[in-house]
């Protein structure tokens, strides 16, 4: 499972035709993709995409049904339920077209996508299995909607027990996400492993300093037992602000300038000086916004459907069938 930080600001209004995949530009038209379901009409026929394979370089057309096989099976582990692997795949579709609606793709290859989880979202052909046909194909077409537009569809790998707001797990603040069910407690824990329960990361002091001089453009100068603490935490009790040396940090940014996969969280519970390094626990694996992979695991082995595990992480929504 890879984690990374999804969000898209709202771009300006845009209209997109079917030219040699999805993208063509109709000055002053309603935003709408092909497939998408515009008023009063039923769902249209599943488009394809241009898809940018960093790996290689190449470029090829493919239809998006096929390319969520491929990022699903990148994104979580293909012998989970398929329940929990379905939920993946509507995210997926979803943040796919949020992402082709908002930015255009990936416009530097001029493509609708890229097979970077740093460009864009995860992609293995070679991860496949029928658990990930089958979850693609139970929910082909459809995606969560807010407000008739496609929501920030934002996972994690696990969210600690508590879900996060976006302004607290990811200090996300360029759109209002009201859909997003913070502090909802999925019981994750209890299923999964152990480093997510808890986890020790230590970091070299002149590492930290570097850090914090990255996120804030100040240098923090002594860092010490006295100068560091949580300075502010969130709803979910995660650490939303952090005191080091002389400086106040987020600490979602800090937990990227650090290195999010030794820094798993920033559901913090202690904080201390060792030496030359500081060291910190806490528990989780990602920014928990959104839907927990190892609560939707939880959830769907205990029959819940892709739709309901959507539903219970995300409110206010619809999930939509753009194509058949």
């Amino acid at each position: 499972m890879k984690k990374r930080l999804f969000g898209r600001s709202t771009a300006v209004c845009l209209c997109f035709c079917m030219a040699a995949g999805l993208l063509a530009g109709c000055a002053g038209a309603k935003k709408i993709l092909p497939g998408e379901q515009g008023p009063g009409k039923q769902p249209g026929k599943e488009p394809a995409i241009r898809l940018y394979i960093n790996e290689t370089g190449e470029t090829k057309t493919i239809k998006m049904e096929e390319y969520i096989q491929g990022v699903v099976a990148a994104e979580m582990d293909p012998k989970w339920p398929v329940n929990a692997l379905a939920a993946q795949a509507i995210l997926a579709r979803t943040f796919t077209l949020k992402q082709i609606k908002d930015k255009g793709g990936v416009p530097k290859y001029n493509t609708d996508a890229s097979t970077s989880v740093k460009e864009f979202q995860a992609y293995d052909q070679s991860r496949i299995n029928d658990n990930v046909r089958q979850a693609v194909k139970m929910t082909r077409g459809e995606v969560v909607k807010y407000k008739n537009d496609y929501i920030n569809a934002w996972f994690s790998a696990c969210d600690g027990g508590v879900g996060a707001s976006a302004a607290e797990g990811l200090s996300y603040k360029k759109e209002e996400t009201p859909y997003i069910k913070a502090g909802v407690e999925d019981g994750c824990l209890s299923i999964t492993v152990p480093e997510n329960v808890k986890w020790t990361a230590k970091f070299p002091l002149a590492t930290v300093m570097t850090a914090v001089q990255q996120v804030t453009g100040n240098d923090p100068g002594d860092i010490n037992a006295d100068n560091i603490r949580v300075a502010k935490r969130g709803p979910s009790g995660r650490a939303e602000t952090l005191k080091i040396g002389t400086q106040d940090v987020g600490g979602a940014a800090l937990r990227l300038a650090l290195g999010n996969e030794k820094m798993r969280s920033i559901y913090l519970d202690k904080m201390w000086i060792d030496g030359g390094n500081l060291v910190m626990t806490g528990k989780g694996y990602g920014h928990g916004v959104g839907m927990c992979q190892w609560g939707a695991k939880k959830m769907a082995s205990e029959g819940k459907t892709p739709e309901q595990i959507i539903q219970f992480y995300f409110k206010d929504i619809s999930i939509e069938k753009e194509w058949k």
